[in-house]
């Protein structure tokens, strides 16, 4: 069963991250331009002009993050943030969405319409400097994850009820076209965010079913873990021997009541993967 890691609502939660070096998980309130945490000395939060979705690490103290005008580098000491690249900031109708680092040090990260619009959205991966456009025509990016090696990523476009699985190259690029992991349309799921353990199956936040459910290698389903929150959003591993699963949830157009918008853990039953280090 799962409990309740950080009772503090958010509007969107999103973008759990496991910062390895510092022992501490992060999360953002999409909706609410904020980024959160949980420290041996209590909760802390910083608050954005804009929205913020997204996050890796580059060192104990620094994030490489996404918005949705930029990418750019947060200092948690400081509070500085330096950009590094434009991402959409010509277009006022899209934010940033789910994102993670990649095995070889690059970053992806998923965009979309502010209202949901059709195709408004693109994946992209930055990479020693360079951010390339993979995918467009996307309404909802999510489920960004990498098999263990870095061989394989996983994307999805919620709204299509299906994960994909794309094949990389040595660097970590693309090197064939996507295929269906899991066709969820059948059972009227919708994938959120996703993350991979350490036996290479995928763990997935299903948007509206307050669960996250695992799926092996081959994609057929696993087991599933409940929580309390309606709209389950993204997993993340962490905790001692990275054994515990964290999920964040929403609580947009709902009542507040203790469940919606909160972050939950739960053990998992296995250890998770090292979220890899951005490299500039």
């Amino acid at each position: 069963m799962s409990a309740v890691y950080d009772p503090r609502a958010c509007r969107l939660g999103e973008g759990p991250l496991w910062h390895p070096l510092r022992a501490q998980l992060f999360w953002f309130d999409i909706l609410g331009n904020r980024l959160l945490t949980r420290g041996e000395d209590g909760p802390h939060e910083w608050t954005f002009t804009e929205h913020v979705s997204a996050a890796g690490w580059m060192s104990e103290e620094v994030l490489f993050m996404a918005s949705e005008t930029e990418l750019f580098t947060f200092d948690l000491a400081t509070g500085v943030r330096e950009s590094v690249l434009p991402l959409e900031a010509d277009n006022p109708a899209t934010r940033s969405n789910d994102g993670r680092a990649d095995p070889m040090g690059g970053f992806w990260i998923g965009t979309m319409g502010k209202k949901e619009e059709a195709g408004a959205g693109a994946i992209y991966r930055y990479y020693k400097g360079e951010l390339r456009k993979l995918y467009g025509g996307i309404t909802v990016s999510n489920s960004i994850c990498f098999a263990p090696g870095g061989r394989l990523a996983y994307w999805a476009d919620t709204v299509t009820q299906r994960i994909m699985k794309t094949p990389l190259d040595a660097e970590g690029w693309p090197a064939g076209e996507p295929e269906v992991f899991v066709d969820l349309t059948a059972e009227g799921l919708y994938p959120d965010g996703s993350v991979v353990d350490s036996e290479g199956a995928l763990w997935n936040a299903q948007w509206g079913s307050a669960r996250v459910a695992r799926y092996l290698p081959v994609g057929s389903f696993d087991r599933a873990i409940p929580v309390g929150g309606d709209k389950s959003s993204c997993p993340a591993f962490g905790g001692e021997g990275l054994a515990t699963l964290y999920v964040t949830t929403a609580c947009g157009g709902m009542k507040k009541d203790g469940k919606q918008g909160v972050t939950y853990m739960a053990p998992a039953g296995v250890a998770g993967l090292p979220e890899p280090q951005v490299i500039l």
